[in-house]
């Protein structure tokens, strides 16, 4: 009973939502990266998980510099190809596949030129996340940038106050 009324209100409030997180993992991950960034970094991870009939859900964050230890020295995110490897490896073991990434930026979750010219993973489909501030404060979904893969560098803008009807982090019920 309780987990049909869960997915009876959160079809009111994220109808359409097409990529979901659990809040118990999106915190741990958002602590993470606040921790990671130190408040003067970018920080950032893959997000990966299955499709589900259409929704994509998180249930694995592997860490970026946990693949490559060098990846936020500079500043921002800058990932080595080698990196890349044991990602595949770390999907292939488990049977999830990368649905998206999220990172911090130092202001507003804007999606920079740098962003757009250089998806995580350049597959359609693919979402990326950038959360403001370099994750000082906890951040509300529609404070979030969400940004969907298009291909051939082009994004679908799915940020703002709408945003909570595609990207829904909460319980799963």
């Amino acid at each position: 009973m309780i987990c049909f009324i869960r997915r009876t209100i959160r079809g009111f409030i994220a109808p359409d939502h097409r990529f979901s997180c659990s809040s118990a993992l999106w915190k741990v991950t958002f602590a993470e990266l606040r921790k990671r960034g130190a408040g003067r970094r970018e920080s950032g991870a893959f997000l990966l998980g299955s499709d589900n009939g259409g929704i994509r859900r998180v249930t694995c964050v592997i860490y970026y510099d946990d693949l490559d230890p060098h990846s936020l020295n500079s500043g921002f995110v800058q990932v080595s190809g080698t990196a890349y490897g044991a990602l595949w490896r770390r999907c292939r073991e488990s049977g999830l596949e990368v649905i998206g990434d999220v990172h911090t930026h130092p202001g507003a979750a804007h999606q920079s030129e740098t962003d757009r010219k250089n998806p995580m993973l350049a597959r359609a489909g693919h979402i990326a996340i950038i959360v403001p501030f370099f994750a000082t404060n906890y951040p509300r979904v529609r404070d979030l940038g969400v940004f969907e893969y298009l291909g051939e560098f082009r994004w679908n803008d799915q940020s703002g106050p709408d945003s909570g009807r595609f990207l829904y982090i909460g319980r799963w019920g």
